[in-house]
């Protein structure tokens, strides 16, 4: 130990600290992933439990469709469920026959 291929201390610890931050690099990067895998889980959580009125067409009264129907597709615009049950009692507005909102909505 201690010859002429052996290395310092300085060099262990310099290694040592390379090291490191490497994992730091890689924990911060399953971090930033995991993080937006919660955010996604939100927002589809959010979706499921909102509501969203598809605005009236020509011929047709506007659509109340669940947050996350898949007929009408909009990341905006979310009402919640008492503000979708007030809206399904305006005569222009009807529930969409696919995803059936007033299935899950309170009475008002």
């Amino acid at each position: 130990m201690g010859g002429s291929g052996s290395i310092s201390p300085l060099e262990k610890w310099r290694a040592t600290r390379e090291y490191l931050a490497w994992q730091l690099r890689c924990a911060d990067q399953r971090v930033r992933e995991l993080e937006e895998q919660e955010r996604r889980k939100a927002a589809r959580e959010q979706e499921r439990v909102s509501f969203k009125i598809q605005p009236q067409r020509s011929h047709e009264g506007a659509l109340l469709h669940r947050g996350d129907c898949g007929l009408y597709k909009s990341s905006f615009g979310y009402i919640s469920a008492e503000d979708a049950a007030i809206a399904l009692d305006e005569p222009d507005i009807e529930a969409c026959q696919i995803c059936l909102p007033d299935d899950v909505l309170p009475l008002v």
